[in-house]
C-alpha cells in the first residue's frame, strides 16, 4: 500500500488549496478514504472521510462548509478542496486507508495559512 499526498503550501487567510492523495497497492475503489491533520504540538485529528463509491462524506465540525472531500476511482486519487482557510488550519495533512485492519498513511503535505 502506498499513499502519496501533494498540493500543500503557503496560503493567505481566506485562500484555497486542493490536496491530492494518489493511492496504489490495494483495490482503491473498494475502500473508504480519510483525511487527517496534525498541527505542531497537537495530536493527529480527523478532517474528512469519503465512502468507497464517493456517495457518503463526513466532516469534522471545524471544517464543515469550508472543505470538500471527493475521489476519482478511475485515477485512484482522493482530494481535499479547502476554501476559506484560517490560520488554525495550519497542519500537516495526511490521507489514510484502513486495509484489512491495518492503518496506512502517506508522508503528509504541509499546509501553512499565514499572512
Amino acid at each position: 500500500v502506498q499513499l502519496v499526498e501533494s498540493g500543500g503550501g503557503l496560503v493567505q487567510p481566506g485562500g484555497s488549496l486542493r490536496l491530492s492523495c494518489a493511492a496504489s497497492g490495494f483495490p482503491f475503489s473498494s475502500f473508504r478514504m480519510t483525511w487527517y491533520r496534525q498541527a505542531p504540538g497537537k495530536e493527529r485529528e480527523f478532517v474528512a472521510v469519503i465512502s468507497s463509491a464517493g456517495s457518503i462524506t463526513n466532516y469534522a465540525d471545524s471544517v464543515k462548509g469550508r472543505f470538500t472531500i471527493t475521489r476519482d476511482n478511475a485515477k485512484n486519487t482522493v482530494y481535499l478542496q479547502m476554501n476559506s482557510l484560517k490560520p488554525e488550519d495550519t497542519a500537516v495533512y495526511y490521507c489514510n486507508v484502513r486495509y484489512y485492519m491495518n492503518d496506512y498513511w502517506g508522508q503528509g503535505t504541509q499546509v501553512t495559512v499565514s499572512s
